[in-house]
């Protein structure tokens, strides 16, 4: 695997550009962070000639793969008529339509360009509708990267400690974050339903919201444990606590409702982002007509130059329609590639007695090195071998197959048969040929 052109361009970025790359995260890979010439379906070629088969899929967006013939056709009808106006647009209309008609706790909504911007929105909005300021939020959990809610995240690709400490404290992500930032964060070990329920109780005066992901897919793909959702959505509905689903990530992957109509559990407010638009920038939140209506009232600013341009919902309705066909049936393709590849996966370890664990609640799983026999905690996910996986993605980068050091990975409607048994392939060379990851 040759990577010298790569190499020569991070070098001549680094003379312009901080870091050399456009986002931290991308500075983690090994043996040096790609440069991609181009994309089609689930893979993709870097500026060495080199192909991977990709389930990093741009750390998620790319639901529909690399450059999908039906997304090209709706982007560029939609740079005919013009990018963005600063005015209102039919795709607005007929996207928001959309989303309230597929996502069960959505009566309104409102658009921004990234998870993070959705995420801000959310808490103002609980913040005002309340009249509370403390938000509950969860170690490992992964909510955008803005000063009140970036706490430090336990990652191969980002360089920071772990988050928070027992006692409940929440260390700042980042240099330069407000020392003060956080005063209004209240941080909790996810999946313990009695210290949620008590604090909950004990402090909701002034607790404005709970935010979560359903699934802590950023760190482990941990599901939730049986009536823990559940218990949440009852506790917060009776102490007049406002409850968000953090759905960047889980949204439109498990399902063209999101996780919360997966586990049939409807928040008062949800974000998304991500796969809503397959790659190009947009996001959103949606909730309650009580809570949205704060935007129309006046009394939350929603901001934002580009908010709901003409490429972004055009790209967005492209990729809900694509979903959308013959009832959702690339959901059940996409899960069944996943189930197959995890279990490939499993079988393996097995095989060459390598000690770990995959887990899979859906089109998006997490594999990781452990020699516990299950991870459903946060603090066992902190347990894992990070440095062996950070190896073995760089080795599987070797092998032709593309994967994030942290252990997530994402499948699009476009792997197949012929993915599983590349990579499958990948995996058990790797295996075979460096003993440093046997028990």
């Amino acid at each position: 695997m040759k990577v010298d052109k790569s190499r020569q361009m991070l070098d001549e970025a680094s003379r312009y550009l901080a870091g050399g790359v456009a986002s931290s995260l991308r500075a983690a890979m090994k043996p040096t962070p790609l440069y991609a010439a181009g994309g089609r379906g689930a893979r993709v070629y870097d500026v060495d000639g080199n192909e991977y088969v990709d389930y990093l899929l741009a750390y998620g967006p790319l639901i529909l793969g690399h450059s999908h013939p039906a997304l090209n056709e709706r982007v560029n009808q939609a740079m005919q008529k013009g990018y963005t106006f600063g005015l209102q647009h039919e795709g607005e209309i007929e996207l928001a339509k959309r989303l309230t008609e597929l996502l069960p706790c959505a009566d309104k909504v409102v658009f921004s360009g990234s998870g993070t911007e959705a995420v801000m929105m959310a808490l103002r909005l609980a913040r005002a509708y309340t009249g509370k300021q403390k938000v509950v939020r969860f170690h490992g959990h992964y909510h955008g990267w803005s000063d009140a809610i970036f706490t430090s995240f336990p990652s191969p690709d980002m360089k920071s400690k772990a988050a928070g400490s027992d006692s409940g404290e929440a260390v700042p992500g980042t240099g330069g974050q407000s020392e003060n930032s956080l005063d209004d964060i209240i941080l909790l070990p996810w999946n313990e339903p009695e210290l949620l329920e008590r604090t909950l109780r004990d402090r909701r005066e002034e607790i404005a919201a709970v935010i979560t992901e359903p699934v802590m897919c950023n760190s482990g793909c941990i599901s939730p444990q049986k009536g823990y959702l559940e218990n949440m959505r009852k506790l917060t509905e009776q102490l007049g606590i406002v409850l968000i689903f953090d759905e960047v990530i889980t949204g439109f992957r498990l399902g063209l409702g999101g996780a919360h109509e997966r586990f049939g559990i409807v928040p008062d407010l949800m974000t998304m982002g991500k796969a809503l638009a397959g790659g190009i920038a947009l996001s959103a939140v949606a909730g309650k007509h009580d809570i949205m209506n704060l935007v129309a009232e006046g009394r939350v600013d929603h901001l934002g130059t580009l908010n709901g341009n003409t490429v972004s919902t055009a790209a967005a309705m492209a990729v809900l329609d694509e979903l959308g066909k013959d009832d959702g049936a690339a959901y059940a393709r996409m899960e069944k590639i996943a189930e197959t590849l995890a279990e490939g996966l499993r079988n393996l370890m097995q095989k060459y007695n390598i000690q770990g664990i995959v887990n899979q609640p859906g089109p998006v799983f997490h594999m990781m090195f452990t020699d516990q026999p299950e991870v459903v905690h946060f603090d066992q996910f902190g347990r894992r071998d990070a440095a062996k996986y950070s190896r073995f993605a760089e080795l599987m980068l070797a092998e032709g197959v593309l994967i994030r050091p942290n252990g997530l990975w994402y499948v699009s409607i476009v792997h197949g048969e012929r993915e599983i048994a590349d990579t499958l392939k990948a995996v058990e060379s790797v295996f075979s040929k460096y003993p440093e990851f046997s028990a």
